[in-house]
């Protein structure tokens, strides 16, 4: 296993126009090869980015001309893609799934999204379960001995995931994502490195971008900001809002022995079922029992 690894942050701006999405992951995917990555990863919904029932009548199929479309790019450059999240039409439903091509072109597997995103931001619902289900459970990506964790956008509110993915060998968190703007503005680079710290893993988050000029009106304004943190929270790379561009980032494993040997946070976890253990209660002043004499 190389202690180093090449990985391909990208970013661009995702519309309705499904082609012209396509042909943007093509080229950022051939330039991150040229620039010598083994895997790239691209944003959540790069595909197709548009009102809730927009992206459920455009869900895709695993073997849908797009998705061929990448696997052959990816076979052709000869490098692992993750497509981050895309609304997977698949015979048990639509899920939010991040889907890995191998350099043969296969799919050689894929995460569900868990977490979905119901919520009110801004006086907006954004209600993801109308478009798509959850997920049933964590996956690690095996790619050349290292070890990703493949988490999507919302999963970063749930420490508990990257937790997991971290102690069960995951080195890297990858965290696909098309994060509103609003809340990107307020949270987004906070979250990442706090995952990254607490974890003592690098996090490579992929990004879609608000519309670029007032000609195109986005279904909701994503904040872009394409991250890669180190494992000590540093941030490494930032894509700021560009509508189209990709980065190469060498993450040297080396410095994941050497964090968590510094902070030995993942050996020091007890053991579950403490963590299960309901909380006891301590009162004070009025609400307090009377001491046993």
């Amino acid at each position: 296993m190389s202690s180093v690894v090449r990985v391909g942050l990208t970013q661009w701006h995702a519309t309705t126009e499904m082609d012209a999405n396509l042909r943007t992951a093509v080229r950022l995917i051939g330039e991150a090869a040229d620039q010598g990555a083994t895997l790239v990863v691209l944003p959540e919904n790069g595909l197709m980015l548009g009102s809730n029932v927009e992206m459920r009548e455009a869900a895709l199929s695993e073997d849908a001309t797009l998705v061929l479309e990448l696997c052959r790019v990816a076979a052709e450059r000869r490098v692992v893609v993750v497509l981050g999240g895309m609304k997977n039409r698949t015979d048990d439903g639509i899920f939010n799934s991040a889907l890995v091509i191998d350099r043969d072109g296969t799919i050689a597997g894929r995460y569900d999204k868990l977490h979905l995103f119901d919520a009110t931001i801004g006086g907006r619902s954004f209600e993801a379960s109308s478009v798509e289900r959850p997920g049933a459970g964590p996956v690690l990506l095996d790619v050349d001995g290292v070890r990703f964790g493949l988490t999507i956008c919302y999963d970063v509110r749930f420490p508990e995931l990257s937790r997991e993915l971290a102690a069960a060998g995951a080195q890297v968190l990858l965290l696909p994502a098309a994060f509103v703007q609003s809340t990107g503005e307020a949270h987004w680079h906070t979250l990442l490195r706090a995952r990254a710290i607490e974890n003592l893993a690098y996090v490579v988050a992929p990004a879609t971008v608000h519309s670029p000029t007032p000609d195109y009106v986005d279904a909701f304004p994503t904040y872009g900001h394409a991250l890669a943190v180190s494992p000590w929270g540093e941030v490494l790379a930032d894509l700021d809002e560009s509508p189209a561009a990709v980065q190469v980032v060498e993450l040297d494993l080396g410095q994941v022995d050497k964090a968590r040997a510094t902070l030995p946070v993942l050996a020091g976890r007890r053991a579950a079922d403490v963590y299960r253990t309901p909380p006891r209660i301590v009162s004070t002043g009025v609400h307090a029992k009377e001491p046993v004499v």
